[in-house]
């Protein structure tokens, strides 16, 4: 059948499923002339808006400013989700070299691994100065020595070390993220935008409104262009998702960046690890409406990363618009259990924050187990009490099989509210 242009009365949405619009009727009022033009006012609304911007960007660059001033001299603690992806690493980076300027030296932190290869590849490629400190590392060192704490691309909720550090006494200096706000962030410097597809795009226009000015012949300079280009391009999607301040974040990025870093970066194989993990999630999906949901099983410690890469796997099929993959990660050093879930989705109309946050619910002290981002999510379940004892098989099977049924039951509540079989497979 031949392409036509759809009418109010054909058109249909964009999603995978193909389900159809509602049919919207809007009546006109008669006229007896031409259409009216819109009012000048609505006119300046729409032509206001860059202007009002660039205001709030300005607003937000002289309070960064003046919170570095204040800050002069000081050590802080630059804390990173416990799993750093390339956005929140070459943020941390990029502050790290902002901070210099101001003669604050900063330590970045992560408490968990670097377990996908591409970031594993950006770390080592770029000489990203990070270190990765355990809780019970961070009961050896002596905090004293920090006047100040940063949250980036997080909000503390998914930095294991945010209690102890806070609890120590050290106050937050600044917290910058593009995530839904989270909570009371009490921090001398606040600037979170989750309108902003990839923090890496905020750090970028500090970079453009002078708070530091790149040199295209200043090595170091040239590996954190490329860090955030990468950081950038891996929020949104290959830039698919990207919007205006993104493509112009990657516009001033390309005259300092390295292609053929960035590349060597982007060409790191898939371990052993993770190419297990999307053969398991291919064996033991189930598909209803549109959702693919796969539980993989036990994974350890280092590989946990493997569970959002089959997630985006997952959700390439054909007749799939969102994919949930999980298992249970183990700890040996901290002897604890944890279900780690990643959700993928091409679906525009489903919010993945929303979904998880609906999905799990809240631990007991109100935090959620979850939550997420445009097209993307995950979410973290203490195992508990039922910690470790996996050499007996019987038992770890057991273990998994009620945990797995428990998760596809959450999940197939929002996926199927009226009709909720838990499908084996």
């Amino acid at each position: 059948m031949k392409d036509r242009t759809p009418t109010n009365s054909d058109r249909t949405s964009n999603n995978s499923e193909g389900e159809v619009d509602p049919i919207v009727v809007e009546v006109l009022p008669e006229v007896s002339g031409p259409l009216k033009r819109p009012r000048k006012a609505e006119v300046a609304s729409e032509d206001n808006r860059p202007s009002l911007r660039e205001e709030m960007l300005d607003r937000k660059v002289e309070e960064l400013r003046q919170m570095f001033d204040r800050h002069k001299g000081n050590r802080q603690l630059i804390l990173m989700q416990d799993f750093p992806d390339p956005d929140a690493l070459s943020s941390a980076w990029t502050y790290k070299l902002i901070a210099e300027k101001y003669d604050i030296q900063c330590e970045i932190l992560y408490a968990g691994a670097l377990s996908h290869q591409e970031n594993i590849a950006l770390v080592k490629l770029t000489g990203l100065p990070l270190q990765r400190w355990t809780l019970e590392m961070a009961k050896t060192k002596d905090l004293s020595a920090y006047q100040g704490c940063v949250f980036i691309d997080n909000q503390g909720t998914t930095c294991s070390l945010t209690e102890f550090i806070l609890g120590a006494g050290i106050p937050i200096a600044a917290a910058i993220d593009h995530h839904s706000l989270q909570g009371e962030l009490n921090a001398d410097f606040t600037d979170v935008r989750p309108e902003i597809h990839a923090t890496a795009t905020i750090f970028t226009e500090y970079l453009q409104a002078g708070m530091l000015a790149f040199d295209s012949s200043n090595g170091q300079h040239v590996k954190c262009a490329t860090a955030l280009m990468h950081g950038l391009r891996s929020d949104t999607n290959s830039l698919r998702q990207a919007q205006e301040e993104d493509f112009l974040a990657a516009a001033y990025l390309s005259r300092f960046y390295d292609p053929q870093l960035l590349n060597a970066v982007l060409q790191s194989s898939r371990s052993k690890w993770v190419m297990d993990a999307i053969e398991r999630s291919l064996k033991h999906r189930i598909v209803q409406n549109n959702f693919s949901i796969a539980g993989i099983g036990y994974l350890r410690y280092d590989d946990r990363d493997s569970i959002p890469q089959a997630a985006d796997f997952l959700v390439t099929e054909e007749n799939v618009h969102t994919a949930v993959v999980y298992g249970i990660v183990h700890d040996k050093d901290e002897e604890i259990e944890v279900v780690v879930g990643s959700l993928r989705t091409n679906k525009l109309t489903l919010d993945p924050d929303e979904f998880i946050k609906e999905a799990f619910g809240q631990d007991a002290e109100g935090r959620f187990f979850g939550g997420g981002r445009s097209q993307a999510g995950g979410f973290e379940i203490p195992v508990g009490f039922l910690s470790g004892g996996n050499e007996d098989s019987d038992y770890a099977r057991m273990k998994w099989e009620v945990f797995d049924a428990q998760i596809k039951q959450k999940l197939l509540e929002l996926v199927n509210p009226k009709d909720n079989p838990v499908c084996d497979n």
